[in-house]
């Protein structure tokens, strides 16, 4: 039997997991790679720069569920029909392990020559242990005749946004559209379509509170 330990965590603005994208790549939310003290060496990512993208390999750290069932609800068919647990990317599975592509934006160092990694479209809560990091390579990775099952035939659904603008500007110029592209990819649970139901979630250390009839999200709250 092998034991895992995180080499890395991540740190971003996804205080809530209702709030994290069902993909990586969905929004283009900067995080940082902050690597455990182990690891914590310029030499641990030695030409890592000469990539674009990075494949994470993390903990699923805040699901808590006693018991493993070898089916599932995938969200992208509503929560109401089952499939095999190796035929989703449910994050209940019997190792808790996510995967994730992610786009690198820069390598820094600290005053410490600590690296820290930045990288975009990560779909990981804040405080998320990282396993590993290997780099994403084209002409392996991408396959241009794939099938995505459910993927292919089921749409992710995008929203029509509406909010006022100063409640818009309670959140950093910068974080702004972030926020919208949260928004629109529907942050809802998908067992809970409630039009009359105010629904709320946690991002850059604000309060979002909002409301979705028919294909319109509405935001009423940012405190």
């Amino acid at each position: 039997m092998m034991t895992i330990k995180p080499i890395a965590f991540i740190q971003n603005d996804y205080t809530d997991k209702f709030a994290v994208p069902r993909q990586s790549g969905l929004a283009a939310l900067p995080s940082r790679i902050l690597f455990e003290p182990a690891y914590n060496d310029a030499n641990a990512v030695r030409g890592i720069e000469a990539y674009s993208h990075l494949w994470l390999i993390w903990g699923f750290s805040k699901n808590i569920r006693e018991e493993q069932s070898l089916t599932v609800r995938p969200p992208r068919l509503g929560g109401n029909e089952r499939r095999g647990v190796f035929a989703t990317r449910s994050p209940y599975r019997p190792n808790n392990l996510g995967l994730s592509s992610v786009r690198l934006l820069s390598v820094d160092y600290d005053e410490h020559r600590h690296p820290v990694l930045t990288v975009s479209g990560a779909d990981l809560i804040n405080g998320t242990p990282i396993y590993d990091i290997k780099p994403y390579i084209q002409f392996t990775d991408s396959h241009e005749d794939a099938v995505s099952g459910i993927a292919d035939t089921v749409p992710f659904r995008q929203l029509e946004i509406v909010i006022d603008d100063a409640q818009l500007a309670q959140l950093p110029v910068e974080k702004q559209a972030y926020l919208k592209e949260i928004l629109a990819s529907d942050p809802r649970p998908a067992y809970q379509q409630d039009d009359s139901r105010v629904y709320g979630f946690s991002f850059a250390n604000k309060e979002i509170r909002f409301r979705v009839e028919a294909n319109t999200l509405t935001v009423l709250e940012i405190r």
